[in-house]
């Protein structure tokens, strides 16, 4: 018997990209155990996408899903608006993310990759609240959440496309919310450290304070219900990410380089 869960949730109808895997598959199951669940699920792999679907909906929700690359950006506006016309929107979850993983000889992102990463981390999360954002500011009801990374507050050496990407959407998505709270739009910012997924393997080396992905889902979620702005986790290493900013620039890099070396061997 699946048990739901006992506090409604304040969102009842969430889109969700990014939801066949990793942080997004368990972020979905979750929502779904609330009462009243209605989830709009969006990813690239059918296969993945629907096997989450089936078990949103064995905890009680109602889901629709779409195979969607978020940089379809006609395609994606024309899903979410007819989704918001079938189910009227509360909130909105950009989740959907890649990254190259970590390059051999020290090299950054490379090429078409870099165009890819900024692509889907950046430009795909607009392709998603875009279309909504104008409608939800007529009704003064909704929230939209970014998710970004700890590395956009402590970059990565080998994933400067990464980094910047969630840096982008770090800044975006704190301004957003600061514009958009007088109009009774909610924005929220999360901020992940190491999470298993499948993207997190690609990455290889030391992953301090990992954390798996229902964990991650868990926080998420409680971040969500007390509207914190940042939803940084785990708190030790976004403690640690958030002080390097006050850090002298040659310092943090000599860090970073030795903490790549130790990666290195401890891998």
């Amino acid at each position: 018997m699946v048990q739901r869960m006992k506090k409604d949730l304040p969102d009842r109808v969430i889109v969700l990209t990014g939801a066949s895997s990793g942080i997004g598959a368990a972020l979905a199951a979750r929502l779904a155990a609330y009462p009243g669940a209605v989830l709009g699920l969006v990813g690239r792999d059918a296969g993945r996408l629907e096997t989450v679907a089936a078990l949103c909906r064995v905890r009680g929700a109602t889901v629709e899903t779409a195979t969607l690359d978020t940089r379809d950006r006609a395609g994606l506006a024309e899903w979410v608006e007819a989704f918001d016309g079938r189910h009227r929107i509360d909130c909105l979850i950009a989740n959907a993310g890649i990254s190259a993983g970590a390059l051999e000889g020290g090299h950054p992102e490379r090429g078409q990759q870099v165009y890819d990463i900024f692509d889907v981390n950046l430009v795909g999360t607009l392709n998603l609240v875009m279309p909504m954002l104008p409608l939800m500011q007529e009704r003064r009801h909704g929230r939209i959440v970014l998710v970004s990374s700890l590395s956009a507050y402590a970059p990565l050496p080998d994933a400067a496309a990464y980094s910047g990407s969630k840096a982008a959407l770090l800044t975006f998505g704190l301004a957003l919310r600061q514009v958009l709270a007088a109009q009774g739009v909610v924005v929220n910012v999360v901020c992940p450290g190491f999470v298993t997924t499948p993207m997190s393997k690609t990455f290889g080396g030391w992953k301090p304070f990992e954390i798996s992905a229902d964990q991650a889902a868990e926080r998420i979620v409680a971040g969500l219900a007390r509207n914190q702005a940042t939803i940084a986790f785990p708190w030790a290493l976004a403690t640690v990410s958030r002080l390097s900013q006050f850090v002298p620039e040659q310092v943090l890099r000599r860090a970073m380089t030795l903490f790549q070396v130790s990666a290195k061997r401890r891998s």
